[in-house]
């Protein structure tokens, strides 16, 4: 099967590789549809997540049809259509049964980390009970694509660990698909603010489209006093950082109010510095997380039922063929204006 392998850091190549088989009984195998590039990708290019190995068949992301099951499994039968978690949950260890699937201590984030992922045509989903969601007759797999991480983790690690509540404010620091995740999902509960910060106009723009209320351009470095000019000098409730840099970090440490949280969504491969010297007295909260899915039922029915449409975060299509200049045009973003790219298998 055709398959894109992450050969160290900065390399990468589509090659052949064989089709996985059956490893375990909680096994399935399912045969990829649609998959996609998330930026968690390009860390592992750049060499931020040392736990992917060279060799490596990159994704965590996908819909896709099962193509054989193990013994085991009794949720998921041949030719069932489904959506595949970028997290792989046993969901029997301690953490698994308090809801952190995301620290499964047999599964967790594995998916094109620390075994073969979803960017082939096929792809082995371990405890597939728990690891794997139906599809509904009649649903958008190019939408449900996002359900997989995307959705989320832009959700459960930005909106749910910031704390949104209604009529707060909050600043999400990034405009790139994870950022306007964020966006799109806070709205759930109705604050009465929500700042986006970047430095791309187009996503900006895109951001006001998709139900910002403000939007900032960084470019001059005047984010942070244009944020405390517009809450009254008293900064945001909520600021939920969204791209993994430390500049982005540090902007959130500077705009938080009194009493409030920082959300940390984004991927940090280098160090950040934490200004206590700045914060300890303010009583704020700083969390950081990796998805769970937890919600990824709950965000399903909201998709069914168009309380938020994911398809507007799709800009560019691909044949897995071309998932080299897939991941030129995600990486390139600034010029290519893309946001997700869809790979089709």
């Amino acid at each position: 099967m055709k398959a894109l392998i992450y050969n160290g850091p900065g390399q990468k190549a589509l090659e052949e590789r064989p089709t996985p088989d059956i490893a375990a009984p909680t096994d399935a195998i399912v045969k990829i549809v649609k998959t996609t590039i998330c930026g968690t990708d390009l860390h592992i290019l750049k060499g931020d997540v040392p736990t992917c190995a060279p060799g490596r068949i990159l994704g965590h992301e996908g819909v896709g049809v099962v193509e054989k099951i193990g013994a085991a499994v009794t949720a998921f039968n041949v030719g069932d259509r489904v959506i595949v978690s970028c997290i792989s949950s046993c969901g029997k260890c301690d953490y698994c049964r308090r809801g952190m699937y995301s620290h499964c201590v047999r599964g967790g984030w594995i998916l094109g980390n620390k075994i073969d992922g979803t960017q082939a045509e096929y792809v082995r989903i371990p405890f597939a009970d728990t690891s794997l969601y139906h599809i509904p007759a009649g649903a958008e797999e190019d939408a449900l694509v996002m359900l997989s991480d995307i959705l989320p983790t832009g959700f459960e690690c930005g909106v749910l660990n910031g704390k949104v509540e209604p009529g707060a404010s909050v600043a999400i620091v990034g405009a790139g698909p994870i950022g306007l995740a964020a966006l799109l999902t806070a709205q759930f509960y109705s604050p009465a603010q929500i700042i986006m910060i970047d430095f791309d106009d187009n996503r900006l723009q895109l951001s006001k489209r998709f139900g910002a209320t403000d939007i900032i351009n960084s470019r001059d470095g005047k984010a942070v006093e244009t944020v405390m000019k517009m809450t009254g000098g008293r900064g945001v409730d909520t600021a939920i950082e969204a791209v993994g840099v430390p500049a982005s970090f540090v902007t959130c440490e500077d705009i938080v109010a009194p009493g409030g949280v920082i959300a940390n969504i984004g991927v940090h491969g280098v160090k950040t510095e934490l200004h206590l010297e700045r914060l300890w007295d303010r009583n704020i909260a700083i969390t950081t997380r990796l998805v769970d899915t937890v919600s990824t039922p709950m965000l399903l029915k909201t998709v069914q039922s168009h309380k938020i449409d994911p398809m507007r975060l799709i800009t560019h299509r691909f044949k897995l063929d071309q998932i080299i200049e897939a991941y030129e045009t995600f990486g390139t973003a600034a010029q290519t204006k893309a946001l997700k790219v869809l790979i089709e298998a």
